[in-house]
């Protein structure tokens, strides 16, 4: 049973995304938090902050560590996030005396926003992969068929002759801009999270910065200030997943059209209609526009949990969680979609 069309049993064959989900699982989620426990005690002890043998403690008994997660569960129930049970459970598998070093200094939205981008960083690299192929493949189609005529359509009405290969770029050239987008955004999303209770690390005094930057080179993300309730950044990411399934929906939207009459498209392998044999219904088109209107409906959402009160805010915060792991599943769907459609495209132009 699923509320979710992404990881529906049925719906998800069209609008999923099995490896965009996988960053989204409950498994990644607790093997990103571990490791940030893990990277945590290794940075602390490397700048005297926890004893080294506290630190080999708690990296050997997360070495073999499983949670309970039916009290994760609970917990999240009671406390809101899963951290406290989570690091309640890592300090009964670490043991006395060196139990009361873990988790030292940080909070629960450290090692959670931290985890999230973590898995950040593999679903970015995905739908980077995926955008370079829809590249390739567009490419392709104006290499193949750019030269032939089409009738330009302005305002739903005929205009004046173009090249197949006019219409091409127009669906080529933004995801071009969105990789060089994504490129450079990913250099202020893909950074550790470490502030502690209100943001001042202020258990760690002079060592702060020292322990967030080893922090961060243990986990492979960049060092930056503490950003617990800065989520523009988080907010700029999900513009740059709309912005993407929003030129995908254009280039699926001009398909769905041109396909209405057949002369100027042929495709393969259309959907089928249990009433009207003879349809070749362009699915894969049609499901490319609503996922763009999806993600531009969910965007003003994310612009919502930009408010975040004081030094921290649940309410804010929670909002992301319904929001953006839908956003990221939602984009690498549709550039999976796209590049099949580009596939199907057997003819284009007169």
């Amino acid at each position: 049973m699923t509320v979710s069309p992404f990881d529906h049993p049925l719906l998800s064959g069209l609008l999923g995304d099995e490896e965009a989900a996988r960053y989204f699982s409950v498994e990644a989620d607790i093997a990103a938090m571990l490791a940030f426990e893990r990277a945590l005690a290794e940075a602390e002890a490397e700048c005297g902050v926890i004893p080294r043998d506290a630190a080999a403690a708690i990296v050997k008994a997360l070495g073999s560590f499983r949670p309970d997660t039916s009290k994760l569960k609970v917990g999240v129930a009671k406390d809101g996030v899963v951290v406290p049970e989570l690091v309640r459970q890592i300090k009964a598998a670490v043991g006395a005396p060196h139990d009361t070093y873990v988790h030292f200094g940080a909070t629960s939205q450290d090692v959670i926003d931290s985890s999230l981008v973590l898995r950040l960083r593999g679903a970015v690299d995905h739908i980077g992969l995926l955008l370079g192929e829809n590249i390739v493949r567009l490419t392709g189609l104006e290499l193949e068929f750019g030269s032939r005529e089409l009738m330009a359509t302005t305002r739903m009405q005929p205009a004046t002759q173009i090249t197949a290969r006019d219409r091409v770029v127009s669906w080529r050239v933004p995801l071009e801009r969105h990789q060089e987008r994504l490129k450079e955004l990913s250099g202020r999303l893909l950074v550790v999270q470490f502030g502690g209770a209100a943001g001042t690390l202020e258990k760690l005094g002079d060592k702060a910065g020292a322990v967030r930057a080893a922090l961060a080179a243990k986990l492979g993300l960049a060092d930056a200030p503490q950003w617990h309730s800065q989520r523009d950044t988080l907010a700029e990411f999900a513009g740059w997943l709309s912005l993407a399934t929003g030129g995908l929906g254009k280039f699926g939207q001009d398909v769905a059209l041109m396909a209405q009459t057949g002369s100027e498209i042929k495709l393969s392998g259309g959907g089928g209609s249990s009433a009207m044999p003879h349809k070749q219904n362009p699915v894969k088109a049609e499901a490319l526009v609503a996922l763009a209107r999806f993600n531009a409906t969910q965007l003003s959402g994310m612009h919502q949990a930009l408010v975040h009160e004081q030094e921290r805010s649940g309410a804010a915060w929670t909002l992301e969680w319904l929001i953006l792991p839908q956003m990221v599943v939602a984009t690498a769907a549709a550039l999976r979609l796209a590049a099949e459609l580009a596939g199907q495209i057997e003819s284009l132009g007169h």
